[in-house]
């Protein structure tokens, strides 16, 4: 039988959306490229759960309508959001953090390698190492 995800209300939809707004992906584009409307995807964060001692998430990239989503565009971003000011993954882990309460700590983070779910939506895992309280 598997364990009930113990962080599972805490990352809602709605949390988040708060901790990852959808006009951050209009900021990035826009000190990226000069234009945010010339952004091929918009950027949310999704929660996948809790395994062993790390939280799953992803920052899931879904296709604009009229632009194209292409591996060659999302392939490097993994090193590209890890250093991003916009994306801010170091600030985001720590709101992350503060959303646990001392119920467990983040350690450390990494992204992993862009997954093509489909033609219009790909993804960035990002994995949260936890220490336990």
């Amino acid at each position: 039988m598997t364990e009930p995800d113990r962080y599972s209300d805490l990352f809602r939809k709605d949390k988040l959306d708060e901790l990852f707004p959808s006009e951050r992906a209009d900021d990035f584009f826009d000190a990226l490229l000069g234009d945010k409307t010339e952004g091929a995807y918009d950027i949310s964060l999704v929660y996948n759960g809790h395994k062993g001692d790390t939280l799953q998430f992803e920052l899931e990239l879904k296709q604009r309508p009229g632009k194209c989503l292409r591996c060659n565009l999302t392939h490097g971003l993994p090193h590209v959001f890890a250093r991003h000011p916009v994306i801010n993954i170091d600030g985001l882990v720590q709101h992350i953090d503060k959303l646990l309460n001392g119920n467990a700590k983040c350690l450390d983070w990494k992204l992993g390698n862009t997954v093509e779910k489909n033609r219009g939506r790909h993804a960035v895992p990002l994995v949260i190492s936890l220490e336990p309280a």
